[in-house]
């Protein structure tokens, strides 16, 4: 948006109606039409686990700050430690068979400045290229935007992660630049790219989400007739 002018003539941001505190998210379920969202809990450990040995050889955790393990122990201390953290707020993806196929947090929360992060997003191969992945990243974005009201909603990831930035960016994340030996993780660097969605995006693409996620663009099969990049 453009900015104003005060009285020095000096160009200045444009004014705002609320300024906060902006709610904090409770972590209630989201309900689409392919998948339900649900506050992560210990129980969803087991399906979890299941779900993610469908990664026989381990590479969708390369760009994760953890090792993929084949040992459910291991797993479920994991689990516990990061996943029921009250510094995070984690969501169990559920496919339409009731079977946990992902997860996703909602982190970095900043309820005086109506920001929030959208990350840890771990998808199983049983969620990785379909429907489901499309509608729970969107039903987390509808969540920020539509009841909590927020101004911005963030995405980030090693910026050598090209699945990671392709997908941010059909998701409508606009790429705002590279931040430089940001972190380090596994004892290698990672430089981050940033990516956000603000409040004055979000009704076109909302329109887009509902244009795609709706039945009419979708065969008999349940095979999607048009890409959401064609919306």
């Amino acid at each position: 948006m453009a900015s104003h002018t005060n009285e020095f003539g000096q160009p200045i941001g444009f004014s705002l109606g609320f300024t906060g505190p902006w709610p904090h998210p409770q972590g209630i379920p989201l309900e689409g039409r392919t998948c339900r969202l649900e506050r992560t809990m210990p129980e969803h450990a087991g399906g979890l686990f299941d779900s993610f040995s469908h990664d026989h050889y381990g590479q969708n955790w390369t760009y994760m700050p953890i090792n993929p393990t084949l040992d459910f122990a291991k797993f479920e201390t994991w689990f516990l430690s990061i996943c029921l953290s009250e510094e995070l707020l984690f969501y169990t993806v559920f496919d339409r068979d009731q079977q946990a196929i992902g997860i996703a947090a909602y982190l970095r929360v900043n309820p005086s400045m109506g920001s929030i992060e959208v990350g840890w997003i771990s998808m199983s191969p049983l969620m990785q290229r379909t429907v489901v992945s499309t509608e729970a990243m969107y039903l987390m974005m509808h969540h920020v935007f539509e009841d909590l009201g927020y101004r911005r909603y963030e995405w980030k990831c090693d910026s050598l992660n090209a699945p990671s930035r392709a997908t941010a960016q059909r998701l409508g994340f606009q790429f705002e630049g590279i931040f430089r030996q940001c972190v380090h993780y596994k004892s290698r660097n990672r430089d981050t790219a940033w990516f956000a969605v603000i409040d004055a995006d979000w009704p076109a693409l909302k329109a887009r989400f509902s244009a795609y996620l709706d039945l009419t663009n979708f065969d008999s099969h349940g095979r999607q007739i048009r890409r959401l990049s064609d919306f």
